[in-house]
Parts: C-alpha cells; sequence; structure tokens
C-alpha cells in the first residue's frame, strides 16, 4: 500500500497524465506536498467575535452581529483553487446567540427605584437564574443618562474578566425598555448586612476591603473611575465572595494626567476635590473606600450633617472620630485613606505611605491567593436555595414581576437611534 500522507492524489495524477501525453515534467511528490500546505493554510479558523465587533448596530429591537475576520474560507467549496486572496470576503453567522425579553420568564422583583426594576428571571428551558436589570427608556432620555447606560453596559461587559465584578451575561431591548442580565446574586449587599450585625469583625471587614481593593485596582489600570463606591453597590455571592456592582457613573479613559470634574457620586461618600468642584481622577475611589470601611469596623459614617450643606462642610474640614476599641492598623489605614489632600492618600500612585496592598492593615491577606479566591470567606450567607431571596427586602419581593408599561405616544416619539449598538452577548460568559 504506497504511503500518500501530504500527497495531493488529483494534481499528481494530473502530472502523471501530462507526462504520458509528452507535455512537461511531472512535479516531485514532495512539491505536492508543498502545494497542499500551502493551500490549507489558507483555510482561516473560526473567527474570534471581540465585544465591539459582537455589539454591531442595532434599533429598537436588537442588534445585527458580524464577525470580526469577514473571509470564511471554510464556506467555499474544498475543491476550489482560487487563492483567498481573490475570494469575495463573505458574513459569518454570528457566533454568540442574541437574546431577547421573550428569551427569559420573571419570577421576582428584587429592587426598584426612579430607573426601573431588577428582577429574578430564569432563561427560559435551561433552570439558569439571572438578576435583570430593567430602565424604561423614556426615563433615560428624560434624564439624560444614555451615555451613562453605555458606559455601564462596557464596563460590566469588561467585568467579567474579574472575580469580584458583577459579570454580565447579555444586554438586550425592546421599544420601551433596555435590559441588563447580570449574574443572579443572592447574597444581599453589605448595607443590609451592617444592618444586621451594627458592625463587622475585622477579619471579616478586612476580608471584604481586600476583594474590593482587588476590584477597584483592576478597574484604575483600564482607566476607569467608579465614583459610586458605597455598601449598597457591594453583593455577595452564595459563598460569601464579594462583587462591585452598578458602574452607572463610572468615568472612562482617566490616565495619568487626564482629569474629570463632573460634581456626581452619593453625599456620604463623595470626596473633597468633588465638593469643591476642583479636577480629579482615581484618588475619589480610595477616598470612597475609606469611607466604606470606616462604616464597616465602626458601625456608622465618619462624617455627619443635619442637612447636605453641612455634610459637605464637615467632609471638606473636619477630621473623622476613630473609637478607642479600633486596632492600631486599622485606625492607620482609615487615617491615609481619609487624608483630605489627594496625592497623600492611600491608594494614590507615588502616595508617600506606599502601595496599599502592603499596608500592615493587609499583612494577614495573600493577594495571589484572593486574586484565585482562594482565600474561604469569614461568612457564608445561609442561602437555602436559587430562589431564596430572604436577603432582598420583602417590599419588593412580593411585588408581581412585570414591567411598568410606557404609554403608547411617548413611544412614538423617542428617538431609538440613541439606543443603538446597546444589545450584546458577552463570550466571555458563553460556552
Amino acid at each position: 500500500m504506497p504511503n500518500l500522507c501530504g500527497v495531493n492524489q488529483k494534481l499528481l495524477a494530473e502530472a502523471l497524465s501530462s507526462v504520458k501525453r509528452g507535455s512537461g515534467k511531472a512535479p516531485s511528490p514532495s512539491s505536492s506536498k508543498t502545494e497542499l500546505s500551502s493551500s490549507s493554510s489558507t483555510k482561516s479558523k473560526p473567527p474570534k467575535i471581540s465585544p465591539s465587533a459582537s455589539r454591531g448596530s442595532d434599533t429598537s429591537g436588537g442588534d445585527t452581529s458580524e464577525c470580526e475576520d469577514e473571509s470564511d474560507a471554510s464556506a467555499t467549496d474544498k475543491d476550489d483553487q482560487t487563492p483567498a486572496r481573490c475570494q469575495a470576503p463573505v458574513k459569518c453567522k454570528p457566533k454568540y446567540r442574541k437574546y431577547g425579553f421573550e428569551d427569559f420568564q420573571l419570577v421576582k422583583v428584587l429592587g426598584k427605584g426612579s430607573f426601573g426594576k431588577v428582577m429574578l428571571a430564569e432563561l427560559k428551558g435551561t433552570g439558569s437564574y439571572f438578576a435583570i436589570k430593567c430602565l424604561k427608556k423614556d426615563v433615560v432620555l428624560e434624564d439624560d443618562d444614555v451615555e451613562c447606560t453605555m458606559i455601564e453596559r462596557k464596563v460590566l461587559a469588561l467585568g467579567t474578566k474579574h472575580p469580584y465584578l458583577c459579570h454580565l451575561f447579555c444586554t438586550f431591548q425592546t421599544e420601551s425598555h433596555l435590559f441588563f442580565v447580570m449574574e443572579y446574586l443572592n447574597g444581599g449587599d453589605l448595607m443590609f448586612h451592617i444592618q444586621q450585625s451594627g458592625r463587622f469583625e475585622q477579619d471579616r471587614a478586612r476580608f471584604y476591603a481586600a476583594e474590593i481593593v482587588s476590584g477597584l485596582k483592576f478597574l484604575h489600570k483600564k482607566g476607569i473611575v467608579y465614583r459610586d463606591l458605597k455598601l449598597d453597590n457591594i453583593l455577595l455571592d452564595y459563598e460569601g465572595h464579594v462583587r462591585i456592582a452598578d458602574f452607572g457613573m463610572c468615568k472612562l479613559q482617566i490616565y495619568l494626567d487626564r482629569t474629570a470634574d463632573t460634581f456626581c457620586g452619593t453625599p456620604d461618600y463623595m470626596a473633597p476635590e468633588i465638593i469643591k468642584g476642583l479636577k480629579y481622577n482615581q484618588c475619589v475611589d480610595w477616598w470612597s473606600f475609606g469611607v466604606l470601611l470606616y462604616e464597616m469596623v465602626v458601625g456608622q459614617s465618619p462624617f455627619n450633617g443635619c442637612d447636605e450643606d453641612e455634610l459637605f462642610w464637615c467632609i471638606c474640614n473636619e477630621q473623622a472620630y476613630y473609637p478607642r476599641f479600633l486596632a492600631k492598623e486599622t485606625k492607620a489605614i482609615l487615617v491615609l485613606l481619609l487624608e483630605k489632600d489627594p496625592p497623600k492618600r492611600l491608594g494614590t500612585p507615588g502616595c508617600i505611605a506606599g502601595e496599599i496592598c502592603d499596608h500592615p492593615f493587609f499583612k494577614s491577606i495573600s493577594w495571589e491567593r484572593l486574586e484565585r479566591k482562594d482565600i474561604e470567606p469569614p461568612f457564608k450567607p445561609k442561602v437555602r436555595h436559587i430562589l431564596d431571596v430572604q436577603y432582598f427586602d420583602s417590599a419588593f419581593t412580593i411585588e408581581k414581576p412585570q414591567l411598568t408599561p410606557v404609554d403608547k405616544d411617548i413611544l412614538a416619539s423617542m428617538d431609538q437611534a440613541q439606543f443603538r449598538g446597546f444589545s450584546y452577548t458577552n463570550p466571555n460568559t458563553t460556552d
């Protein structure tokens, strides 16, 4: 039996036929093998879809997704010897499925606000549950929050690559609503747990603080200022690990000397430079982190006022009170985080106090193990089953899970083009 491995038998047969006719010299098997290899190399692997490519463009009903590489050699005839560079580009079918409202069954209301609702939903026929944030388009347009909504989508998609940021499954839209489909975190938020226990023991607070530091540093390296760090936005999964959520106030592209100057945030957590209307960068997140850590170990906010003006005056002018029961290293890190001069604040690059991860408060933390989620949480939520919503406000969970309808006249006047590019399936969360 001849060894024909790697030999293009069709080319060889044609060459032998030409020899019999005396029309030329037959090419050697090795040259045929070389020709076959070069022909095979023109067939591309299935192209990967980047997040930007998978977004495509959409109208009120969804997107059209295209592959990043439009040439699909596998779609051509196997016997076609035309070089790949001469073939017309062919659009690929979307590699990742696109989802719509009809793919989900609403189960419970988990929370609500002026923006809309967050609901627990099942992906039909799978037994998989997600938290869906539903935004009313008319409210988004009225509050001029279209850009913030698109930024939140971008940061959520990016966050899927980090263990302590809330993970996005997909986004889609209808004529009246925008939908963020995220992982379902049923362990409750830190505000809920602080209200239950008063304050956290130091080891528990240190564990949460370390995971939050990991998430913040990831965002900062990507040029993102979070600007809304607070107990309400730190959720726990069923194991007790944290997730930073709600990225609607993020500012992108803040690198080196680039700064922001928007007055925004939650008053209790706002840094002095934001209140004063100064330009700022990621330093404001470390101030908010200091306020959050203070609340975890003390059980109350470091700055108070009978109204917003008095609160802002206290933040800019007064020093926080540190109870005597605080450990030395705990007080030390709080003093450095609640430094009113941004360049001297712990967490700031070049801070004379050093790197935040090296502070004695975190001495017992193995950052390598933390990044791998190898450290066992000090508290595990008592979640009995996937539909257990005991850590959510019962005022919401008893409501009927349904969308609030939007007036037809409002729908007719709405500019749907502003939401083009919103719908998206995250390739990092699909099989």
